[in-house]
């Protein structure tokens, strides 16, 4: 509990600093520890459980997310929406729903893209 709401952000999930001990985890996402500088992606093992796989600060930086809707906003605006609830506006037109886009923390927008 100290570890995690210490004023210095110790805990990031993602690439943002989270002080809610129960804030959620889901699959694929990226647990980073300033202090210790380690990083690990949260993943499934054979029993449906999730499990912290240590992964290296080049593979943090980024995540791959699942297509779950596709459409164009009021002011005409595409956007895609994500599996872990991301809006993201502007999308390669090629993008469909069930495709995975590999999204980067760092400039927040997509760097590739896998088809279904």
């Amino acid at each position: 509990m100290k570890i995690v709401r210490d004023k210095d952000g110790n805990i990031k999930v993602d690439g943002k600093v989270r002080r809610d001990p129960r804030f959620p985890l889901g699959q694929m996402d990226v647990v980073t520890i300033e202090k210790t500088n380690e990083h690990f992606r949260i993943l499934y093992d054979i029993k449906g459980r999730f499990q912290p796989h240590r992964i290296d600060a080049k593979e943090a930086g980024f995540k791959l997310c699942k297509v779950t809707q596709k459409a164009i906003g009021k002011t005409k605006v595409p956007h895609i929406v994500t599996n872990d609830g991301r809006t993201i506006r502007f999308p390669h037109p090629d993008i469909q729903i069930n495709d995975s886009v590999k999204y980067d923390f760092k400039n927040k927008s997509i760097t590739g893209v896998i088809k279904f």
